[in-house]
């Protein structure tokens, strides 16, 4: 029996050396926004190296807070901070091993009292919601052991200038070696995609390179003027985001970065099933 490639992958992990963990001393944490992939990110071995080796090229976070396109609620809401939470497998049609999958943190109990400290002008409550996949999926590859503790931050509007600001309000957080983090998809125009892109003909539709060379160009500028305006100014709309939810957890990156107008480049680039896997850190 062929051995399964996330298998594999932990192999390699197990063989890499200690993660070495933060300090003040390293100063503070970037911020993250990922394409996040769903189940089946397990079965790309590329794509799993590089989110592995992005996490590694960092201190390991004392703790992570993540903001997922997979969850959107107002007021601002956060998962359980109770340890070894289940998580959410909000997906269907994939192989039934996914479902199955655990990604057991310790308690977050301290970052949730952070996180409300940071959000004290919020109307911010706690849940006994666990992870979705958009954050336990990709943490899953970056962070294996499951060592860190982890809560998911609700996406509570769509507004670029709302997001900005939430961003903002979690910027102290990195200065404690928190890891912020914005989970979505650079494109994710899943209606679109073509029995050529699915099968791997082409790598990419048109729509979904325009869109995305569009955003590298921005993010290299610093404009986020330009990237907020993306629902007029970029090309390849609405196919690249018929909704938006996947785009607009950038905001939260951007907003919580020392300067949220800093050129940025991508730590990940590239495509999968048709979608822009691009991600990047804002230091």
């Amino acid at each position: 029996m062929a051995v399964h490639p996330f298998e594999t992958h932990l192999a390699r992990v197990a063989r890499a050396d200690e993660h070495a963990a933060w300090t003040p001393a390293d100063g503070p944490l970037p911020a993250l926004y990922l394409s996040h992939g769903a189940p089946p990110l397990f079965e790309d071995a590329v794509w799993m190296e590089q989110l592995f080796t992005w996490a590694r090229s960092m201190p390991r976070p004392r703790a992570i807070l993540i903001v997922s396109a997979h969850w959107e609620e107002a007021p601002l809401a956060l998962t359980s901070s109770a340890a070894a939470v289940t998580p959410v497998y909000d997906f269907g049609g994939f192989a039934p091993m996914y479902s199955r999958m655990r990604y057991d943190t310790p308690a977050a109990d301290v970052l949730a009292a952070r996180v409300l400290g940071a959000l004290s002008s919020e109307n911010v409550h706690e849940t006994g919601r666990g992870l979705d996949h958009g954050a336990w999926v990709p943490l899953k590859v970056m962070y294996p052991e499951a060592d860190v503790p982890v809560l998911q931050l609700s996406l509570p509007t769509s507004s670029p200038a709302a997001l900005l600001e939430l961003g903002a309000s979690l910027r102290g957080l990195r200065e404690e070696g928190v890891l912020v983090i914005g989970s979505g998809f650079t494109t994710h125009g899943l209606p679109f995609l073509t029995r050529e892109v699915m099968t791997g003909q082409i790598e990419a539709p048109d729509w979904s390179r325009d869109f995305d060379a569009w955003a590298a160009g921005a993010l290299a500028r610093g404009d986020v003027d330009e990237l907020a305006g993306y629902r007029d100014r970029a090309p390849g709309m609405p196919y690249a985001h018929p909704t938006v939810e996947h785009f607009t957890p950038l905001f939260v990156t951007l907003g919580a970065a020392t300067d949220p107008e800093a050129p940025r480049t991508s730590a990940i680039d590239g495509f999968w099933w048709g979608l822009s896997k691009r991600s990047f850190a804002a230091a």
